[in-house]
C-alpha cells in the first residue's frame, strides 16, 4: 500500500507544478529610428521559495540580451530564459473574447424572442379553442356576435403580426450570429503564430504579490520624420507641423499605449574608433589612395518608400548625366538623364549606391522618396577646373520672438481683456471653446498664439466679430539628452503589427520667415519663391520629407535635411512662371586668341530679368565665375558691374527690386588663360 501511494505521488506531482503562466500588458513604447523598447507590467503571486513564472504573449522578435526586470523588492532572480513558442495560439487577439461575449448575447436575445413567440402561439390556441359561439345556454344578439367576431379577428391578426416581426428579428440575429461564428472559425483555423515567452525563476523570502516591470528591445519597428509646412501668404509666418510615421511588425499589437519617440538608436555599435599609425610603402599605381569615411548615421530607413526620385549633381551644383543609382547589393538600378534626374522603383532593399567616374561613391539609406545627392570629387582624379558651389546666409526673427511679439501685454490665456469688454472667440487646437478664462491653459502647454482680426475672422462668422485667438497646444514634451532627444507624446496611440504607417503628431511651430524670389540661371532658369528661417536647431529636426502648402494650395514635396543646412534653412514654395530670367553668352569669336603657348578665352554673359506680375518683387539672382585649382589656369579681368562678388567661392549676387512689368538686364565678364593643347570645361 505504501509503494502504491509513493507511485501515485510521483505520477501526479507534475500536475501541481509551481510553474505559472502570467499575462502582461504593454504600458509604454519607446520607438527609436530603428527598433523599439517595450515596457510591460504583470502581477505575480509568489509563494515562499522558488517560483517559476512564464510571461506569455510576447513578441517573437525580442533581443534577449536587452531584457531588464525591475520592481523586485526583496525577491531575487535565480534564472531568466527567453524562447519562442510555436505551439500555443497567440494570446493577444484583442477581439476574440469580445466576439465570444457578443455571441452569448445574441444567443440569449434569440432565446427570449423565441419564448415570446411560444407565448403568442399559446394565446392563439386559447382563442381558437374558444371561438365557437354557443346558443344552447344563451341567446346572443347580432351585435354581440359582431363584437366577439371583431375581437377574435383583431387579436388573431395582432398575434400573427407580432410573430411575423419577431421571426424577422430572429432571422437578422441569426445572420449576425453566423457572421460572428465564421469570423471566430477563421481565427481558430488560422496558421499558428509564434509568440515569445520569458521564463523567470524567482526566489521569494516570503509569500508576496509582486508587480513586475519587463523592458526589452524589439526589431522591425521604428519611426520616420515627416513635416507639413504651410504659408498663408508672402510675409506671413510659416506653420511647421512635425510628425512621425511610426511602423511596427513585431508580432504584437500596441493597443492604447503611451508612446515616446527617440532620436537615438541603441542598435548601433557605439565603440569609439581607434586610430593607428600609418606606414608608407610602395603600392600598385591603381590601388585606391584613400579610405572613405563612414557614412553619417542620422539618416533612417523609411519602409514606406516604394519609389524614389532625385537629382545628382557635382560639387559645383551642375547636373551629372549618366550617374549610376543602384539598390545596394543588387543589379537593380538606373542612370541619370541629361539634367541629372533619376527615377527608380524600389521593390526591395534599404540603401542606394550613387557612383560616377571621377566622383566618390556614396551610400545612403532610403530615408525619403526624394533623395538629391551632391557628389564629391575623387581624390585620385586628375587636376581640373572645379567651380565651388554657393552658400546662403541671412538672419530672421526667431519663432520665440514672434510669439513674444504677438503676446506683448497678453496674459497666460493669450489676451488681456477687461471684464466689461466683449470676449474674443478662442480656438484651441482647431476647436472653438466657449467661456474660456485665464488659467484654463497653463503657459507651459501653449505652443503658439495667433490673433486674428478683420478679414481673417470671416470664416468664423458672427462668433468672431470681436476677434479670434487661435491657440495651438504642445502635442509632446521634449527631453534632450547628451546623445538623443526624446518626445513624450501626450496622447495614447494604438499601433497594429502590420507594418502600416501610423501618423503621430510631435508638435507644431510658428516660424518667422523671410520671403524672396530666387534664380540661379546657370543651373535652372526658373524663378523660385523661397522662404528662409533660422533657429531651426532648437526643434530637433531630422532628415525627412516635407509637404509644402502655399496660399491654401499644395505646392509640392521637398526634403528637410538639417545635416547639410548651416545657419538658415531655405524652402522652395514653388516656381513662379510670371517672372523669367534668361542667360546668354555674347558671341564674340574674335575673343579666342593665343599668346605664346597659352590660349585665352574671354567670356561675357548677359542676364535678362522680366517681372510680368502686377506687383513689385524682390529678387536675388546668383551666378558664378569659375575658380582655378591649377596654377597653369588663370582667371583674370573679372568685371562684375553692380553685382556683389564672393571672392573665395566665385559667387556673384544681385539683389534687385523690380516694379510691376519691369525688365532689367545685368552682365559680367572674365578671362581664362591656360596652356595650348589642354582643355577645360566652362
Amino acid at each position: 500500500m505504501k509503494n502504491i501511494i509513493i507511485l501515485f505521488l510521483l505520477v501526479v506531482s507534475p500536475i501541481f507544478s509551481n510553474t505559472q503562466k502570467v499575462p502582461s500588458q504593454i504600458k509604454e513604447v519607446t520607438v527609436y529610428l530603428s527598433g523599439a523598447e517595450i515596457t510591460r507590467t504583470a502581477l505575480c503571486l509568489l509563494k515562499e521559495g522558488s517560483n517559476e513564472i512564464v510571461f506569455t504573449g510576447l513578441s517573437h522578435k525580442i533581443d534577449e540580451s536587452s531584457i531588464q526586470v525591475s520592481g523586485l523588492n526583496a525577491v531575487s532572480i535565480l534564472s531568466l530564459n527567453y524562447n519562442i513558442n510555436y505551439l500555443e495560439k497567440v494570446e493577444s487577439e484583442p477581439q476574440f473574447k469580445a466576439w465570444e461575449e457578443e455571441l452569448k448575447r445574441l444567443e440569449h436575445q434569440i432565446s427570449l424572442l423565441k419564448n415570446q413567440i411560444l407565448g403568442w402561439e399559446e394565446e392563439e390556441k386559447v382563442i381558437t379553442t374558444n371561438r365557437m359561439v354557443s346558443t344552447d345556454n344563451q341567446a346572443l344578439s347580432l351585435e354581440k356576435v359582431k363584437e366577439i367576431s371583431r375581437y377574435y379577428r383583431e387579436r388573431i391578426t395582432a398575434i400573427k403580426n407580432e410573430i411575423f416581426e419577431t421571426n424577422l428579428e430572429i432571422n437578422r440575429l441569426n445572420l449576425e450570429t453566423m457572421a460572428l461564428q465564421r469570423q471566430m472559425a477563421e481565427v481558430n483555423n488560422a496558421p499558428e503564430k509564434e509568440q515569445g515567452e520569458i521564463t523567470i525563476k524567482f526566489d521569494a523570502p516570503i509569500a508576496t504579490q509582486l508587480e513586475v516591470t519587463l523592458k526589452y528591445l524589439v526589431k522591425d519597428a521604428g519611426w520616420v520624420p515627416n513635416y507639413d509646412i504651410k504659408s498663408k501668404a508672402i510675409n506671413t509666418p510659416l506653420k511647421l507641423t512635425y510628425k512621425a510615421n511610426v511602423y511596427q511588425k513585431t508580432g504584437q499589437d500596441w493597443n492604447n499605449v503611451k508612446v515616446v519617440l527617440s532620436t537615438g538608436n541603441p542598435q548601433y555599435n557605439i565603440a569609439k574608433p581607434k586610430l593607428e599609425s600609418h606606414y608608407l610603402n610602395f603600392v600598385s599605381a591603381y590601388k585606391k589612395r584613400y579610405a572613405p569615411s563612414l557614412k553619417k548615421k542620422g539618416y533612417a530607413y523609411n519602409p514606406s518608400v516604394k519609389k524614389v526620385v532625385g537629382v545628382v549633381t557635382d560639387a559645383s551644383g551642375m547636373p551629372l548625366p549618366g550617374a549610376n543609382v543602384v539598390i545596394k547589393g543588387t543589379t537593380h538600378g538606373t542612370t541619370t538623364d541629361f539634367d541629372g534626374n533619376y527615377t527608380l522603383n524600389i521593390p526591395y532593399g534599404q540603401e542606394l549606391v550613387f557612383s560616377y567616374i571621377g566622383q566618390v561613391t556614396q551610400e545612403l539609406p532610403l530615408y525619403s522618396s526624394i533623395i538629391n545627392v551632391q557628389m564629391e570629387e575623387d581624390a585620385t582624379a586628375l587636376d581640373e577646373v572645379v567651380v565651388v558651389g554657393y552658400g546662403e546666409a541671412d538672419s530672421s526673427v526667431s519663432a520665440e520672438q514672434l510669439i513674444q511679439g504677438r503676446t506683448a501685454g497678453i496674459q497666460v490665456r493669450g489676451i488681456s481683456t477687461m471684464k466689461s469688454q466683449p470676449e474674443p472667440l478662442y480656438i484651441i487646437d482647431g476647436v472653438p471653446v466657449d467661456d474660456f478664462v485665464e488659467g484654463d491653459l497653463d503657459a507651459s502647454e501653449i505652443q503658439d498664439i495667433e490673433i486674428l482680426k478683420g478679414a481673417g475672422t470671416a470664416i468664423y462668422g458672427s462668433r468672431g466679430i470681436h476677434g479670434v485667438v487661435v491657440i495651438t497646444t504642445k502635442k509632446s514634451t521634449a527631453e534632450e539628452g547628451a546623445t538623443k532627444t526624446e518626445f513624450a507624446i501626450k496622447k495614447n496611440y494604438s499601433i497594429p503589427s502590420n507594418g502600416d504607417i501610423t501618423a503621430v503628431e510631435i508638435n507644431s511651430f510658428s516660424l518667422v520667415a523671410t520671403y524672396e524670389y530666387f534664380a540661379a540661371p546657370i543651373i535652372n532658369e526658373n524663378v523660385f519663391l523661397t522662404a528662409g528661417f533660422t533657429n531651426w536647431e532648437k526643434h530637433q529636426l531630422l532628415p525627412g520629407e516635407a509637404n509644402i502648402y502655399f496660399e491654401g494650395t499644395y505646392a509640392g514635396k521637398t526634403v528637410l535635411d538639417p545635416y547639410v543646412t548651416k545657419k538658415e534653412m531655405i524652402l522652395s514654395l514653388g516656381i513662379d512662371p510670371n517672372i523669367t530670367v534668361t542667360r546668354k553668352q555674347e558671341r564674340n569669336f574674335k575673343s579666342k586668341s593665343f599668346t605664346g603657348s597659352n590660349r585665352i578665352l574671354n567670356r561675357t554673359y548677359n542676364l535678362e530679368i522680366k517681372n510680368n506680375k502686377g506687383i513689385a518683387i524682390d529678387l536675388r539672382l546668383l551666378d558664378r565665375i569659375p575658380k582655378s585649382q591649377n596654377k597653369e589656369i588663370r582667371v583674370s579681368d573679372i568685371v562684375i558691374n553692380e553685382a556683389t562678388y564672393e571672392t573665395k567661392k566665385g559667387i556673384l549676387t544681385w539683389t534687385m527690386h523690380l516694379k510691376p512689368k519691369e525688365n532689367k538686364t545685368v552682365d559680367f565678364s572674365f578671362q581664362v588663360k591656360y596652356p595650348r593643347g589642354k582643355y577645360i570645361s566652362l
